[in-house]
């Protein structure tokens, strides 16, 4: 009698996660492909991963969705983060709410996505031990993560980093740009305040007593080149 044959069904070939490399760009903000590391492969990256890329390139990277991402950075917005930095440090020298880190603090924001903001603060309400860890990609959430705009930084590259700050417990977000000397302070992510050249960014009750005038940050830097108007033919 012959063996009954079992015939196993082939699985269906997984559908790539993005059809093209424009799908993948666009679900990364629309940045610039310049900034996207293709090894490894976008999709496949892990925290392990992003740590050994950092340390062999000596580069800003960011986790995103398993790809690597290089994080911009200039010389004009590592000055303002540097600046904000040193204020905010300077205040918590004489107020003990906390402690603030650089783009080098990797925070874990979501599962698989890893964030360097350009300047943090995180209040001891949300380490109660009172020690900054020293795990190389932090778990633990800051209260205040700010962003210094480079060039190739997107809306909606800004807009998906922003709502990730507040989807992991950030209580307020700034987002300053260089190139108009302005700002955007966000207590939510669909609820954000316009800060003029004149105005003042304010820590509310996230950094209470901290009002930073905003032209005390680029009061140092080089003015921009006035526009050369162009010629009519």
């Amino acid at each position: 009698m012959a063996a009954n044959r079992v015939t196993t069904k082939k699985p269906a070939a997984r559908r790539p996660r993005f059809e093209t490399a424009a799908d993948l760009l666009a679900s990364l903000g629309g940045i610039p492909p310049v900034r996207v590391r293709l090894d490894p492969l976008p999709g496949t990256a892990t925290e392990r991963d992003l740590l050994r890329a950092i340390a062999r390139t000596g580069r800003l990277m960011e986790l995103v969705d398993g790809t690597l991402v290089e994080k911009p950075m200039g010389s004009p917005e590592a000055y303002v983060a540097l600046e904000l930095g040193f204020h905010i440090r300077s205040f918590l020298a004489t107020h003990d709410l906390g402690y603030a880190t650089t783009a080098d603090d990797l925070i874990r924001v979501a599962p698989g996505q890893v964030r360097g903001p350009d300047v943090t603060f995180t209040s001891w309400l949300n380490r109660p031990e009172r020690t900054v860890p020293r795990k190389p990609v932090s778990v633990t959430k800051p209260t205040l993560a700010v962003e210094v705009l480079s060039p190739s930084n997107t809306p909606a590259e800004m807009a998906r980093k922003i709502g990730e700050y507040f989807g992991g417990g950030c209580r307020l977000v700034w987002v300053i740009d260089p190139r108009t000397e302005t700002a955007v302070a966000y207590t939510a992510a669909d609820t954000a305040v316009a800060v003029p050249a004149s105005g003042v960014l304010d820590g509310g009750d996230v950094l209470p007593g901290f009002r930073l005038p905003l032209a005390k940050l680029f009061e140092r830097l080089e003015k921009p080149e006035p526009k050369k108007k162009r010629k009519n033919k």
